[in-house]
């Protein structure tokens, strides 16, 4: 099983990545394989909205030659897409943003000539993600976005594991939300493993 982890915090080593890390392990510890992409180091630009991909049945076809083909051929390449990202403005940040919107284009065929396919289509897909409100205020609009993300390309919708970052009153990180998160990487391989086994038979 592989995990595409798109790591969209500007910060190596702030909350995102700290509630990342032992997803990451336990994922591993469980015999996935793991790719991490950090989007801040990838050159991904805005969507021209040209709509150029849609002529382009087999695969992305954006006209930007910049690093988009190849973090879709790695969303495409895995079983499990995982969005990792601190919440800004109530969304995900400009450069997962930027890749949603050229992967929703260039993966869905449906606004050309003639109707395609979707790139992504069967792939799952959950988050990870972090905030300064309560969840259920700080990171609704994003998980809203990416469940929509999912039903219009296809995608299974796996869930979202958010914690909330109270600043400087305690520190982000402590037992109860590092069990918390190598739980739900728990809960993802093994739900996977089951619907791989379903399919198998």
């Amino acid at each position: 099983m592989k995990f595409c982890v798109l790591m969209g915090s500007p910060r190596e080593e702030g909350n995102t990545a700290a509630l990342l890390a032992p997803f990451l392990e336990e994922c591993e510890a469980l015999g996935s394989q793991v790719q991490v992409i950090l989007l801040y180091d990838r050159a991904i630009n805005p969507c021209l909205g040209c709509m150029a991909c849609q002529d382009a049945p087999d695969g992305p076809g954006c006209v930007q030659d910049d690093d988009f083909a190849a973090v879709f051929q790695a969303m495409a390449d895995c079983d499990v897409i995982i969005l990792a990202t601190p919440i800004y403005a109530f969304f995900c940040t400009a450069p997962m943003k930027a890749l949603l919107d050229r992967a929703i284009y260039a993966g869905v065929k449906n606004y050309g000539r003639e109707k395609g396919p979707k790139l992504l289509v069967g792939k799952r897909l959950a988050a990870i993600a972090t905030c300064g409100y309560p969840p259920e205020r700080g990171a609704d609009l994003w998980e809203e976005g990416v469940k929509r993300f999912c039903r219009h390309g296809g995608l299974e919708y796996m869930g979202i594991f958010c914690r909330r970052d109270w600043g400087s009153r305690e520190p982000f990180m402590n037992e109860e939300r590092e069990q918390a998160v190598r739980d739900f990487a728990q809960a993802l391989t093994l739900a996977v493993r089951a619907d791989n086994m379903v399919e198998l038979t």
